[in-house]
């Protein structure tokens, strides 16, 4: 039998992906022109965000700004030195179209952990981030503090499709 903590971690992680999963699924019926529909799947990821969100508090999951970017920090550390190079690995050996975005995420995780780093640095000094903009590449995820000039360093995608936060 699971413990209440194993219940939780599932829970969490079942209720993220169901989230992710039907905003996906809203940008679909927005696309192919069901408004209403897109308005549901939306409304539902939200929905699922409450539960993913309350799970992770039952499980102390949200610390100090400083312990929460450490955390950030090993999260992304892992992802882009043990879990996505024998992603990537399997994927191009079989030229499996995963390859692009596990290629996009080993680079660009890499770069989260990065900027969380300079993060810590500024919270230990008691200090926020020193950015008024931050820009999300909307294919690789990747993530710059300044305006992008040229195009992405990770995708090629045109600094002008940043999305700007």
């Amino acid at each position: 039998m699971a413990s209440t903590k194993e219940n939780l971690e599932n829970a969490f992680a079942g209720e993220s992906q169901a989230n992710q999963k039907y905003r996906a699924f809203a940008k679909k019926a927005e696309k192919e022109g069901f408004p209403n529909i897109a308005k549901l799947f939306t409304t539902t990821a939200e929905a699922e965000r409450i539960h993913a969100e309350g799970h992770l508090g039952a499980l102390d999951g949200v610390s100090s700004t400083i312990e929460n970017l450490k955390a950030a920090v090993a999260g992304e550390t892992y992802e882009y030195t043990e879990m996505y190079p024998p992603m990537y690995e399997l994927a191009n050996s079989e030229d499996h179209k995963a390859k692009r975005m596990f290629r996009y995420a080993l680079r660009v995780e890499e770069i989260h952990a990065k900027l969380y780093q300079f993060a810590i640095k500024a919270a230990e000094q008691g200090k926020d981030l020193d950015v008024s903009q931050i820009y999300l590449c909307p294919v690789c995820g990747n993530i710059e503090f300044a305006e992008p000039k040229g195009n992405c360093s990770v995708c090629g995608t045109p600094g002008s499709k940043f999305i700007k936060y």
